[in-house]
């Protein structure tokens, strides 16, 4: 189910709202379930990617949905902005110039194939996010990553780096891939 305009607005001022006050040290905006849309309110699982000037910044999210969505994309605005080990925490002069984008996923589905020409063949660039799993092993892509990555070897073999597995291990068997959509939406333009 599409969110409304009005849910994709509550939860980009969500998220906003959470970072600000969180830089702030004070405690997140309390979400009250019971005054949301059932969309915002039903188990949904979310990525909060922030940027400055169109470069990364931060990206957490979830892949299984297990909280509702409206608490699922506050925990993730939370973890984007102070907790991505690829980053320090955001400062109080960045705030100003970060960019909230949310993607909410569909429910992910095991993509059967049979062999790496047969997976790459199956993937729908910009259309896909892919999840990969081997043993202890897990690491997806969001569909925005096609823009960067438009090829899909190039693409599974950095999914694979991300996991920890040789770029070349989509290409051995056993590796469990699964796919799902999203639905993007973000704050106007960059700042």
């Amino acid at each position: 189910m599409a969110l409304s305009p009005e849910d994709r607005k509550f939860l980009l001022t969500l998220a906003r709202q959470t970072i600000t006050r969180t830089l702030e040290g004070q405690n997140p905006p309390e979400v009250n379930l019971s005054t949301l849309s059932e969309a915002l309110r039903r188990p949904g699982a979310s990525f909060v990617t922030l940027t400055i000037g169109r470069e990364l910044r931060g990206c957490i999210g979830s892949i299984e949905p297990r909280r509702p969505l409206a608490l699922d994309v506050q925990g993730n605005a939370i973890a984007a902005a102070f907790h991505d080990p690829r980053f320090p925490p955001l400062t109080h002069r960045e705030l100003d110039r970060t960019h909230i984008e949310i993607s909410v996923l569909t429910i992910p589905q095991p993509l059967e194939y049979e062999g790496p020409t047969d997976l790459l063949a199956k993937l729908r660039p910009e259309v896909d996010g892919v999840i990969i799993e081997r043993g202890w092993h897990r690491a997806t892509f969001l569909p925005q990553v096609w823009e960067k990555l438009p090829d899909p070897h190039e693409f599974m073999a950095y999914l694979c780096l991300k996991a920890g597995l040789s770029a070349e291990d989509y290409c051995r068997p056993g590796l469990r891939v699964y796919t799902y959509q999203v639905e993007k939406f973000e704050e106007g333009p960059e700042k």
